[in-house]
């Protein structure tokens, strides 16, 4: 080897000023020159070297971003939100696939039942699947990150907005692909939406006192409690949840939960074994 880098160009080149083509070539000589390189390391700032070791380390450190964390970055979402989003553990493949499961199930029920048939079926289980979801994604008893949640600086309520929106958008949305299944029943095939919003809300609120096990426990069963009465007292009626008097209190409930949701924000920061 005949031809190496001239000791001004490799002086720029320790500082970051040596430009293209210059740069090029001085890249690719480096690499095979043990004397340019030795040049390099007396005429280079060690502070700088150090500091450029120390990124590079940082770097190849850093964990790596998955597909949904990277997806969620490149639609403009902060990394950090970004992270406490993947982190949810019902935005798995498992989570996310018995959702569609059910989903499935219950709309060939409804499309494969006797023509006065009502999809009551998908009605009764879309509104519970929001709910499931939420209560999966927060809470000590079910969310393996909610330790490193606590104290992380971040509101607790924060931390439950953030994945309570992530649950619906992707539950919601996938309930209304299913829904399209069903164009023979008209509106009246997304009645579940509002009696999901309120079943949410309402576990939410009650959360903050009874827990994110039993808060959502409790509101499930008493949403299958009034759809079984309704079946016994008329099992050919549609249920009274989704008549347009059952539609107006679930638009009502889930109004007064959301703001009493915000009057309990605080409770969520607490920490209290399997309670929030």
């Amino acid at each position: 080897m005949t031809w190496h880098v001239d000791a001004e160009d490799l002086r720029a080149y320790a500082r970051g000023e040596l430009a293209p083509p210059a740069l090029w070539s001085a890249d690719t000589h480096l690499v095979a020159c043990a004397r340019c390189r030795g040049v390099l390391a007396e005429v280079g700032d060690p502070e700088r070297v150090d500091v450029g070791w120390e990124r590079l380390d940082a770097e190849l450190d850093a964990p790596r971003p998955g597909v949904l964390e990277g997806l969620l970055m490149r639609l403009g979402v902060a990394d950090h939100t970004a992270r406490l989003l993947a982190a949810t553990p019902v935005l798995r493949r498992s989570w996310l696939g018995a959702v569609v499961a059910v989903l499935v199930m219950s709309v060939v029920a409804a499309r494969t039942g006797t023509a006065a048939a009502s999809p009551t079926l998908f009605l009764a289980l879309a509104p519970l699947l929001p709910l499931g979801g939420v209560a999966l994604s927060y809470g000590p008893a079910l969310d393996p990150t909610y330790e490193m949640a606590v104290v992380a600086p971040m509101h607790g309520f924060k931390l439950l907005m953030v994945r309570t929106v992530a649950v619906l958008t992707a539950v919601l949305g996938l309930s209304g692909l299913a829904t399209l299944a069903l164009p023979g029943y008209g509106l009246g095939a997304l009645a579940w939406l509002l009696p999901a919003l309120a079943l949410t809300s309402t576990g939410l609120v009650l959360t903050a006192r009874l827990g994110p096990v039993l808060a959502p426990s409790l509101v499930g069963g008493v949403w299958v409690a009034v759809l079984l009465a309704a079946h016994a007292y008329d099992a050919g009626a549609t249920p009274v949840p989704f008549t347009a008097a059952g539609q107006g209190v679930a638009a009502a409930v889930a109004a007064l939960t959301g703001g009493l949701l915000v009057l309990v924000r605080d409770r969520f920061d607490r920490f209290q074994g399997d309670a929030v």
